[in-house]
């Protein structure tokens, strides 16, 4: 059947419709992408505005426009940190599903680290031994290990890329003052985490999914998107330490020419590589892999495994 998967996140909205048979892999036949930016669309008292509730509205009637004219027969649509978070969570909920018609599920920060986990698993399966999973959002870092398909241990820090950006680094270029202050507060952030996870002992591999990953891999010298989807591409530690003091001295606009950072991602990429260089110092990483599945192919996994479980 032919599936979409609809992701209210903290950067994006983003259809992504797949063929999807049991027993097989997914195949995407659709993506349809708005960058909406909701995580920093909040107002003071931490509530998505009225404009930012209205262009969600809009983008959501544009991706079930999307979804009808690419056949999609089920819609799961979920959101995560931007809405869950947002003090008008309810209100917004309700509106879309007034206005669209859409009931979206919001999911708990465990429950991202799990299904994305899930996904990660299901790429390399067994061979790859026990996982170390992160995922940096527009919202949240998510993190999760184990052995088997549901993780050992998960959490969900609130140290996404587009969220530090808008509440520690104002300044463009950043101010090295804004920059130290943020470094500490991550450091400090991912470090309360790290004994919950090293009880567990060592991975066999350590994993990264998500755009801001991609986005540092690719800088550090990983192939272009372009070479294909089982390309292997590495983040090394190595690597990304030399780039933070170089992003660092950067504007947005002088990082959005770096190779495979996209315009709307450009103002983040600093705040991501900070918190990608923490989480690999403070674990002990010297190298991950990047999976090109996540979130939203763990929700279409999870779905399928429910079908075919009632068949």
């Amino acid at each position: 059947m032919r599936l979409g998967v609809l992701d209210v996140g903290s950067n994006t909205v983003h259809l992504l419709v797949v063929d999807a048979h049991p027993g097989a892999r997914p195949l995407p036949a659709h993506s349809h992408k708005v960058e909406l930016r909701l995580a920093q669309l909040l107002d003071e008292a931490g509530a998505i505005s009225p404009e930012g509730v209205e262009k969600l509205i809009a983008v959501v009637h544009e991706a079930l426009q999307a979804a009808e004219d690419k056949g999609v027969e089920e819609l799961l649509p979920f959101a995560t940190s931007a809405v869950r978070e947002a003090s008008n969570a309810d209100d917004v909920l309700a509106r879309v599903k007034d206005e669209t018609g859409v009931e979206l599920q919001v999911l708990t920060g465990a429950e991202e680290a799990r299904l994305t986990f899930l996904a990660v698993r299901r790429w390399f399966g067994w061979s790859a031994g026990k996982l170390l999973v992160l995922d940096i959002g527009g919202g949240s870092l998510e993190i999760a290990y184990g052995i088997d398909e549901e993780p050992d241990a998960a959490a969900s820090l609130p140290l996404g890329a587009g969220r530090l950006t808008a509440g520690w680094l104002p300044d463009d270029p950043a101010t090295p003052d804004d920059i130290r202050a943020l470094r500490r507060h991550v450091r400090a952030q991912i470090a309360r985490t790290v004994g919950e996870f090293s009880r567990f002992g060592a991975p066999d591999h350590v994993v990264a999914t998500s755009k801001t990953f991609k986005q540092l891999a690719r800088i550090g010298g990983a192939a272009r998107s372009t070479e294909g989807l089982y390309v292997q591409r590495d983040l090394k530690r190595e690597a990304l330490e030399s780039w933070v003091p170089k992003l660092a001295g950067m504007t947005t606009a002088q990082r959005a020419v770096l190779p495979g950072v996209s315009e709307g991602r450009a103002n983040q990429i600093l705040a991501g590589a900070l918190v990608a260089e923490a989480a690999m110092d403070l674990f002990q990483v010297e190298t991950m892999e990047i999976c090109p599945w996540a979130l939203r192919e763990g929700v279409i996994l999870r779905r399928l495994d429910h079908m075919n479980s009632i068949t």
